[in-house]
């Protein structure tokens, strides 16, 4: 819900300064790099390289330039420690100990983990609710958008290129977006499909114009944190005005509201900006990692909601 906007709030930011860090502005780093790409990454040394070099580390896109980064970042870090100063970042990153191909281990594993509990919470809903639920086939689509932007989630932190740095964004962005169709459907389309659809079409012109924008024209960081701002905050006041609206009515909704106050707070764990514990584990990787039971409240909340739209329709029925 409104938690993955304040993520890529936060990422946003982040990477708007990506390439002006202060590990790589440092001479030593530039020149450890150069050096290392001139003695490692052409000619023989290059054959070399590429004949030694793991077939995992191959497949998953790391180069010479990339390995020669990484150690010259380390060679960096080193240096920082050993003069009693504050851990540099790199690239608009702090460093991460490279486990196999992962980049960042812990984010990455998270995030597979938070896909897998939405799997997990997507076949009980489909085991325990009848698809003549009115929210059924909402649900359902939104649980495979979530899975989506896990996968990317976990391929962006497994190996952050430009590309699934822009699929794990687009991805996001996509699942904020259908959340707010989510509680469309729920507060006004049982009652009005016509106002729905012609949201939903919105909905879609609008992402696809974002998207559009960013891939086609500029990747402006600035203009993505507002507008994921934006549908954040809307998300966010939707939801949580219809959870106090009808909290005493209907009391599976406090779930729902449970669901929103700790995305807020535990997105406050972005704002933790520390080096890794152990190389491994950041800020980013606990707030992953601290999600995952709220994505499980969240489906125990839609699983409840859909059976009590069903008895409701059921007993319509029976009345006519």
């Amino acid at each position: 819900m409104s938690g993955r906007a304040v993520r890529l709030m936060l990422l946003a930011g982040a990477a708007a300064l990506a390439s002006s860090s202060q590990g790589d502005r440092e001479p030593v780093y530039r020149d450890c790099v150069l050096r290392c790409e001139e003695r490692n990454c052409s000619g023989g040394a290059l054959m070399h390289f590429r004949s030694s070099q793991p077939i995992y580390m191959s497949l998953a896109g790391w180069t010479c330039r990339d390995d020669c980064k990484y150690e010259c970042m380390w060679f960096t870090v080193s240096l920082y420690l050993q003069e009693g100063h504050r851990v540099p970042q790199f690239h608009g990153k702090w460093p991460f100990s490279r486990f196999l191909f992962f980049q960042e281990p812990a984010s990455a594993v998270a995030s597979f983990l938070n896909g897998m509990a939405s799997l997990m919470m997507l076949c009980r809903y489909r085991a325990s609710v009848p698809p003549s639920s009115p929210m059924y086939h909402t649900c359902v689509a939104f649980a495979w958008v979530s899975l989506n932007a896990w996968f990317w989630s976990t391929v962006f932190h497994t190996r952050d290129t430009s590309l699934t740095e822009k699929m794990d964004y687009f991805c996001a962005s996509t699942v904020i977006l259908h959340s707010i169709y989510l509680c469309c459907v729920r507060t006004v389309g049982l009652r009005r499909p016509a106002v729905v659809s012609a949201f939903r079409a919105l909905l879609l012109l609008l992402l696809t114009a974002h998207i559009s924008y960013l891939s086609l024209v500029h990747f402006d960081y600035g203009y993505n944190l507002m507008a994921n701002v934006a549908i954040g905050l809307v998300n966010m006041v939707w939801w949580l005005a219809w959870c106090l609206w009808n909290h005493r009515r209907l009391p599976h909704v406090r779930k729902c509201m449970a669901v929103v106050m700790l995305l807020q707070g535990l997105s406050l764990l972005e704002l933790l900006d520390f080096p890794p514990l152990f190389w491994v584990l950041d800020a980013h990787a606990i707030w992953h990692i601290s999600t995952i039971p709220v994505h499980v409240l969240f489906f125990r909340f839609l699983e409840d909601d859909s059976l009590y739209l069903l008895k409701e329709l059921e007993a319509k029925f029976k009345l006519d």
